[in-house]
């Protein structure tokens, strides 16, 4: 029996028929997950759109990635708009050069949110780059020499 101990292994018992029974019996609750984050990508997908980004809202998933729209592309990077979203619209964002140099042009956008959330993060994006514009639409001031 001691032997045995050693080449006789695997997962509890208990926790493979636990496991058997949440396959068996959760389609009702993964359809009611899924319409969730349906919800949510709706929400946060039409109100970009409304802003006038170009999105392809995904078919699955908790995120979205959403390159970062023109004139903004040109003019910063991805961490810099991240960061503009941060600290002038209060709206986190992942920036997808954290993710690879293919990630560069491009946010990860998080579905974890309400849908009211999701809408809310859309109007301070919206405040924020209006803002933003307003400011680089402002003639840089020189400096006396």
């Amino acid at each position: 029996a001691t032997i045995k101990g050693y080449y006789d292994y695997g997962m509890f018992q208990a926790i493979q028929v636990a496991a058997i029974m949440a396959l068996r019996h959760t389609e009702a609750a993964v359809e009611e997950q899924s319409l969730i984050y349906k919800g949510r990508r709706d929400a946060l997908c039409d109100g970009l759109v409304r802003l006038g980004w170009e999105v392809d809202p995904p078919k699955a998933g908790m995120f979205v990635w959403q390159q970062i729209p023109e004139p903004w592309r040109s003019r910063m990077s991805t961490m810099d708009f991240a960061t503009l979203l941060l600290n002038q619209g209060n709206v986190a964002v992942s920036p997808g050069s954290g993710f690879g140099p293919a990630g560069e042009g491009y946010l990860r956008m998080s579905l974890v949110e309400n849908e009211e959330r999701l809408r809310q993060a859309v109007r301070q994006i919206k405040r924020c780059l209006a803002v933003a514009e307003t400011d680089y639409a402002k003639p840089a001031q020189s400096t006396p020499v």
